[in-house]
């Protein structure tokens, strides 16, 4: 994917960067773990997801030690997390003592994960915009000013994530059964993903225990693959997708007074051609013109964190 307007850059690190440090990425389904010797990366694991906000404290704990089985051990000079759901120091500290027991002695900062994304991108200043289970934008400008915008969850945004598209495909596929229409391409695909004959058992199976956020964003895949086979309803939602998390950087970049960069990252933003389009074209409706696809998972924006960290 050589895109001129792409964020591409290698995995080197800011030279101010020493000794050993793990980075961490704590989404919505998965922990992604990488130990830095001196800014590079010597070891990349993963476990199952380590946020509270997602699994029990209990989990968390649990594949947090899974993780650190893999790549701890030895001296650890800092831990830099990025996770969804960082909306307070409250917030940081749960997730940072979680982490400790792991990392004794070791400097330890929590933050949420659009930070990442955006040194990632080779960004110092910025909006990144996070595309994936859950959905959020988030930037700094020059002055140091933050400013967010979504990342409220499941329940009450996460607009254009891909549990925003896994709802809408089952809310679509009831439509068409309250309108007595017969299931359609998407719908016949969602059905046979979730193992259910017909729509309107997918009510409560919705609403089970056994199925959540993690579940139904893994349903967006069907959504972007009917949308590239030529359904009109999965195109529609896809670049509806684009133009919501649009709206997220609009927001941020109006906040900052910035007319950029926008960086847009996570599973769905760095990998679905056609939300990405639709998410360009409406931010230079709005003449933001400099926006960038990333090229690298954000846990690579460790070390440029870090180093800045140590300015």
């Amino acid at each position: 994917m050589n895109n001129p307007d792409s964020a591409t850059h290698s995995h080197a690190a800011p030279e101010a960067v020493s000794g050993t440090v793990i980075g961490l990425d704590i989404g919505g389904t998965k922990t992604r773990g990488v130990r830095f010797l001196n800014g590079s990366p010597v070891r990349d694991e993963s476990a199952g997801s380590s946020n509270v906000q997602n699994v029990s404290r209990e989990v968390a704990a649990a594949n947090l030690a899974e993780l650190f089985g893999k790549i701890g051990g030895g001296h650890i000079d800092q831990v830099y997390a990025g996770a969804g759901g960082i909306d307070t120091d409250e917030d940081a500290q749960a997730l940072a003592d979680l982490i400790a027991p792991h990392a004794p002695g070791a400097r330890i900062t929590v933050v949420h994960d659009s930070r990442l994304l955006l040194a990632a991108g080779g960004a110092g200043t910025g909006v990144a915009v996070i595309a994936g289970t859950g959905s959020a934008a988030w930037g700094k400008n020059d002055a140091g000013e933050e400013a967010r915008a979504g990342g409220w969850g499941y329940l009450l945004g996460d607009e254009g994530s891909g549990y925003w598209l896994g709802r809408e495909a089952v809310r679509h596929s009831l439509r068409r059964m309250n309108q007595g229409l017969e299931p359609d391409r998407l719908s016949r695909a969602l059905l046979d993903s979730v193992g259910v004959e017909e729509p309107g058992k997918l009510i409560a199976l919705f609403h089970s225990p056994d199925t959540g956020r993690r579940y139904w964003a893994q349903q967006a895949r069907l959504v972007v693959e009917a949308a590239d086979a030529g359904d009109d309803m999965s195109r529609a939602l896809v670049e509806q997708a684009g133009r919501d998390l649009a709206e997220l950087a609009e927001q941020a970049v109006r906040q900052l007074g910035l007319d950029g960069p926008v960086i847009l990252g996570s599973g769905l933003g760095m990998n679905v051609p056609r939300l990405q389009e639709a998410f360009k074209a409406r931010l230079a409706q709005n003449g933001i013109t400099d926006v960038r696809i990333l090229q690298q998972d954000p846990v690579f924006g460790v070390p440029r964190l870090v180093a800045e960290q140590r300015d």
